[in-house]
């Protein structure tokens, strides 16, 4: 398959950040919540090896904020997650599936509570925002829903509270996962959480000011060549190998959360409400017939343009592959696949079509690394 430019208009939104990455030579981009998000730089394994090793600057614009504000925004959050949120603490951060009234999954944010009163959803390649102004208006909740224009900044890597506390001190190395706080730099007031779209620890910060993020991409870059920074983006390889599940594909509407392996996230026995739960006790009553896991399969390369088939030797239909790489760790294909009951623990090969020759792979569990 061709690739071909990426044509912008309005509809496809840069970031204030987009003129340094061209500069800094991206190679690839793709499209998230109707953004530009870079999708490589040198190379994906480049870039992989890099990430694992030292600490790299995202543009991670495209993870868009859902801010949800008033008298019944508390309800209106747990009523779109099956997450149980109601002993939560301003100043954390929650992963939390949301889910239709079907029981199917809407998109899987980071939930951060600003205040009691106050919330960002940080939100995977989906639109959130409809979702909750639908959810809102049928309800009659007394909340704002707006996108604030919070432009976030990810500093990963095994090196990245180095370059974090030369800019910020040395309190941003006691910021624990999944909390954040507020931290100072040249006049401007930053809220900085610890998580990120990578599993080589890292920080991201919610940038309200654009002139003031443009400038603080730029001192990343200066104070960070000590640590060897260079631009980044996550990693397809990385994400694959530690199972950092992609909305839209590895799973999306189709799918609940049963399903994408979300069990401790699924409140089913507290007296929260949330859209979907009688539909959950139903599917957590009859058992799923499918489940993600993770693939290995004996070959070197593959494009994913769209889910492809597994089959066993009788020709029978054991799933599909929704994201794959080849990693150069294991020196092979590995992926995430929706694998069929019957088939979700085999250890037996089953067949895969890759540039129409047939090659031969196993079923794993998840995460490879």
């Amino acid at each position: 398959m061709r690739n071909f430019p990426i044509a912008k208009s309005r509809r496809l939104r840069s970031t204030p950040y987009t003129d340094r990455i061209e500069a800094h030579g991206v190679s690839a981009y793709t499209v998230y919540n109707h953004m530009l998000l870079p999708a490589s730089f040198k190379s994906l394994e480049f870039d992989y090896e890099h990430l694992k090793n030292y600490v790299q600057v995202w543009d991670v614009a495209a993870e868009r904020q859902v801010e949800i504000s008033g008298k019944d925004s508390a309800k209106l959050v747990q009523l779109m997650t099956c997450r149980d949120l109601s002993n939560s603490k301003v100043g954390k951060c929650y992963y939390a599936p949301l889910i239709d009234n079907q029981g199917l999954l809407v998109n899987d944010p980071i939930i951060n509570k600003l205040a009691e009163d106050r919330w960002w959803l940080s939100i995977a390649d989906s639109d959130v925002i409809f979702f909750a102004k639908g959810l809102a208006a049928g309800k009659k909740f007394e909340v704002e829903i707006k996108e604030p224009d919070v432009n976030i900044l990810a500093v990963q890597g095994p090196l990245a509270d180095d370059l974090m506390s030369k800019l910020f001190g040395e309190r941003i190395r006691q910021l624990k996962f999944f909390n954040f706080s507020y931290f100072d730099f040249k006049g401007h007031t930053h809220f900085i959480a610890r998580s990120g779209w990578s599993k080589q620890s890292g920080f991201e910060i919610y940038v309200e000011n654009s002139l003031a993020g443009q400038d603080l991409y730029d001192y990343l870059f200066e104070v960070g060549k000590e640590f060897n920074v260079r631009p980044g983006c996550p990693n397809l390889i990385e994400r694959i190998e530690g199972a950092l599940l992609s909305y839209g594909n590895d799973f999306d509407n189709r799918d609940n959360p049963f399903e994408a392996n979300f069990d401790k996230y699924i409140n089913l026995d507290s007296e929260i409400n949330f859209l979907g739960k009688e539909e959950l006790k139903k599917i957590n009553q009859s058992g799923i017939k499918r489940k993600l896991r993770g693939v290995k399969i004996e070959h070197n390369k593959i494009d994913m343009y769209c889910e492809k088939t597994l089959f066993d030797d009788n020709n029978n239909i054991i799933g599909s592959v929704r994201s794959a790489t080849y990693s150069p760790t294991f020196k092979k294909i590995i992926g995430i696949a929706m694998i069929n009951k019957p088939y979700w623990n085999m250890k037996d090969q089953f067949r895969i079509e890759i540039d129409e020759k047939i090659h031969v792979g196993t079923v794993c569990d998840l995460p490879f690394i």
